[in-house]
């Protein structure tokens, strides 16, 4: 068989891992008029997506065999590892590209990397910074590290599932280091609501109104995050609108509200005592962004 008939049998590219995530990858592929090879532990996940053209494989193996570029998005690094390290998969990965978009950590992206590199497998590490339905839209972001030529060949691939792709350098643990930094907003964001919740539910008042309250001041918290990113990437703390200090004044008062609603007071009472701390180191007159000061220092 010469290489343009096995060409024309092999599909343009493979997705391993068909949870929420994986398959919307796969669909947005699909959507893109490509040939795709489908796996997955739990087979039956792949049934609506044969519907659309898919083809599932028999096995791993036979899955990486099958393209020229493999996308997996499994839990994370260690399911990732524990599919890619089987004699055979690996052995079927020798030349081809390597998408890695599991969440996991900077260490681990590196060390995936460095297993790849010596295999003779390209290799880009990615962090999907996007719900599961957002998956293929124009402003979907997906962050990519690894190496330039790497990242161009694989570029209008990926393009079909984000067009919000971003580079993040040849540095392979970028991507989910910056992944990592946006889920830490995003944890306190998200038990911040709660808490709001707690309240609005304590007095009586519409959560839902709420919720739609968040929503357009959206704008404003969003140059807020800007600004406080200048802030500490300058270090110009000082002459702020509203101090650190009026700030911790302000969250003690959210200490008092639930011990007197009766609520629950976990993340006031975190947020107070940080505050605190940073007033009592002498950051009280500056920027709310100093709360960085107390945050670098050595772990306890």
């Amino acid at each position: 068989m010469d290489e343009r008939t096995k060409d024309s049998e092999m599909s343009d590219v493979t997705v391993i891992g068909l949870g929420e995530m994986g398959a919307a990858l796969a669909a947005a592929f699909l959507r893109g008029q490509l040939r795709v090879t489908l796996w997955n532990r739990t087979p039956a996940r792949a049934t609506p997506l044969i519907a659309e053209g898919g083809v599932l494989a028999p096995d791993a193996a036979a899955a990486v065999a099958a393209s020229p570029v493999v996308v997996v998005c499994v839990s994370d690094y260690a399911a990732t590892r524990s599919i890619l390290e089987r004699e055979d998969v690996a052995a079927a990965l020798r030349g081809k590209l390597l998408v890695q978009l599991s969440t996991g950590t900077p260490k681990e992206a590196r060390e995936l990397g460095a297993w790849a590199a010596a295999r003779g497998v390209d290799y880009l590490d990615g962090a999907i910074l996007a719900w599961p339905s957002q998956i293929g839209g124009a402003t979907t972001v997906i962050l990519v590290a690894g190496a330039e030529a790497t990242r161009r060949r694989a570029e209008p691939l990926l393009r079909r599932l984000a067009g919000g792709l971003t580079a993040m350098g040849e540095e392979l643990g970028a991507s989910s280091a910056l992944f990592a930094a946006v889920l830490a907003y995003l944890a306190g964001r998200w038990i911040g609501v709660c808490h709001g919740a707690l309240v609005c539910e304590a007095e009586g008042l519409s959560v839902a109104a709420y919720g739609g309250l968040l929503a357009d001041l959206a704008v404003i918290l969003g140059q807020d995050a800007k600004h406080m990113g200048e802030v500490i990437a300058t270090g110009e703390f000082a002459d702020p609108e509203s101090t650190l200090r009026t700030a911790g004044a302000d969250i003690g008062r959210l200490v008092q509200h639930a011990d007197e609603a009766r609520i629950n007071a976990e993340l006031p009472r975190f947020a107070a005592g940080l505050f605190a701390r940073a007033v009592a180191a002498g950051h009280g007159a500056e920027e709310h962004a100093a709360l960085i000061k107390i945050l670098r220092a050595a772990p306890a």
